[in-house]
């Protein structure tokens, strides 16, 4: 009995966390603030004790995730609409290097000593600081660099070259499936497809893993 209560209540802890993290919104590991991760792990620490709990009385755990998801999205909403409020919830990002000298006073505030600055340099393919123009700590905890401009790489436009637009190669096959929007998208349709795997002799959709088209129409066929 213990355990059938047990996987109805991971069920319904389940069911509510993704609603409830649908409602925040998605967001990657490396774009979270401090205070979304801390909130982030107290809303799926509820969710497993709502999950294990065995007392009947789901809805406290149930009502507290709610709450935390009502305060995080209130606070997302002033935020947004409030550049002060947004400095206070998101803190602000500090210039750690600048014009060739290291600002001391933001790796204090900012609680970073200058090992994991220069780990971080090296990480991103500086070894050398005199190669930067500045270094600025983002409120997610990440550290972007700006080379100076005589160490960066050459882009077409310092060649006074002007390369034609990449398109984006689109998947129109995976896991056996046609993507049909997405083979719309491309300007072709199912007949066109059919042709073309029939033309590379790979007819049988079911055997195909992924197949894309590139912006000249190309396909390319990966088989399982």
């Amino acid at each position: 009995m213990d355990l059938l209560k047990i996987c109805l209540s991971s069920i319904g802890s389940v069911t509510a966390l993704f609603v409830l993290m649908k409602i925040l919104g998605n967001r990657q590991m490396s774009q979270l603030s401090m205070f979304d991760y801390i909130n982030g792990i107290t809303i799926g620490s509820i969710a497993a004790e709502m999950a294990t709990s065995l007392e009947n009385d789901f809805m406290k755990p149930l009502t507290a995730m709610i709450i935390y998801t009502a305060v995080i999205y209130l606070l997302y909403i002033i935020s947004s609409k409030s550049l002060k409020a947004r400095k206070v919830i998101n803190g602000k990002s500090f210039i750690l290097y600048e014009n060739g000298k290291l600002i001391e006073k933001n790796f204090k505030k900012s609680k970073l000593d200058i090992n994991e600055f220069l780990t971080q340099c090296r990480i991103n393919g500086y070894f050398n600081l005199a190669d930067l123009e500045c270094a600025v700590l983002e409120t997610t905890g990440h550290i972007s660099f700006s080379p100076l401009s005589t160490k960066r790489p050459v882009i077409p436009e310092d060649l006074n070259l002007s390369p034609p637009q990449d398109k984006r190669v689109v998947n129109v096959i995976i896991d056996g499936q046609i993507i049909e929007e997405n083979l719309k998208y491309t300007g072709n349709n199912k007949t066109w497809l059919e042709n073309n795997l029939k033309n590379q002799k790979k007819s049988d959709i079911s055997k195909i893993f992924l197949a894309t088209c590139d912006i000249n129409n190309n396909l390319s066929i990966y088989l399982r």
